[in-house]
């Protein structure tokens, strides 16, 4: 069976090798003994904790294949981004310079640094290993984040984002922040991006251009992968627009990758789940029940898993054999919050 819970210490040799596998670019799981320790236990204190509004939480998942008892895949949640270290983006505008008296009107794109993000909720690091890449497991690992935004919405912001990761080569060389680094940081990506990723971000302030930048004068390669998503970022950015997020003219400061925005509420999974009360039977049979993604209402026990399932609408109730309520960790008459899948 296939299940999506919180993380705990004992995970920690899974989550660096999928800090290894999931390479460059991938800031948000930098391979760094401390850095993987340190945000298993913020994830930890950040599940056991009670909260009445966001703040300074990080919710870690792993997706378990329990036949083998390996960590498969990993998502997080940053409950409100910016609080204690400085959220930047590029923002993309337009400046216009014309002359009537010449009758010339041409307009601009630039890049202007800001901090237009900081309060929001950031949901993050989603890596599935390719052998799971299967049986709608990256749909799955995607969309448990919004089941449990919607049950517990007190400790999320109105609005929700995701930076994706944007254009670069095997060897981690974006064609972005080869003009940055050229004319501005003098350090590789690797290295800005593993800084960014350790919490290391004073070096951007003191570094990155302080005036819009106008694109026109950047290479044309740099042009060319401005809101761009990396090739194994694309699923994952299907998802999202699926969800109802959209681009709002924000990219990363580095590889120029979209960051993608929802209200919360309007988020699909947020807005189309339900809650039914839990009916245990196993002699139930299940041919005309539908797959859903289901989970529990809890916070520190959280648990969810993909399964075929059949609902009693008229009576709000789910029916679950005895083995699914086990790995969802509930009893007849508790309550689980589902969606279709």
């Amino acid at each position: 069976m296939i299940i999506i819970r919180p993380i705990r210490m004992s995970d920690y040799d899974d989550l660096y090798r999928i800090a290894i596998e999931s390479g460059h670019g991938f800031t948000s799981l930098p391979v760094n003994e401390d850095i993987l320790k340190k945000r298993i236990i913020h994830s930890e204190e950040s599940f056991k904790a009670q909260v009445s509004q966001p703040g300074n939480q990080g919710y870690l998942f792993v997706m378990e294949d329990t036949e083998t008892g390996q960590v498969v895949g990993t998502t997080g949640i940053e409950a409100a981004v910016g609080l204690d270290n400085a959220f930047y983006h590029y923002h993309l505008g337009k400046v216009v310079h014309s002359s009537r008296e010449l009758n010339i009107h041409n307009t601009v794109e630039t890049l202007s640094l800001c901090n237009d993000y900081s309060g929001a909720t950031e949901i993050c690091t989603l890596f599935l290993q390719e052998s799971h890449r299967k049986n709608s497991n990256g749909r799955f690992l995607s969309r448990c984040r919004f089941l449990f935004i919607a049950e517990h919405s007190e400790r999320f912001s109105d609005c929700v984002i995701a930076e994706m990761r944007g254009v670069s080569d095997e060897k981690g060389k974006s064609p972005f922040y080869d003009w940055l680094e050229e004319h501005f940081l003098s350090i590789e990506f690797t290295k800005a991006d593993y800084l960014t990723g350790i919490g290391n971000k004073d070096f951007i302030a003191e570094l990155m251009p302080k005036y819009p930048v106008y694109v026109s004068l950047l290479s044309k390669e740099a042009q060319q992968v401005i809101n761009q998503v990396h090739d194994n970022t694309v699923p994952a950015l299907r998802l999202l627009k699926a969800e109802g997020f959209s681009r709002r003219g924000y990219v990363d400061i580095f590889d120029a990758g979209p960051t993608v925005e929802a209200e919360r509420s309007q988020i699909r999974s947020v807005r189309e789940s339900n809650k039914y009360q839990v009916l245990i039977n196993d002699t139930h049979e299940e041919q005309n029940s539908q797959k859903y993604i289901v989970c529990n209402t809890k916070v520190n026990e959280f648990r969810a898993i993909q399964v075929k399932l059949s609902l009693r609408e008229t009576a709000n109730q789910v029916v679950l054999t005895s083995e699914i309520a086990q790995a969802l960790q509930v009893q007849e008459g508790d309550w689980v919050r589902l969606i279709s899948n």
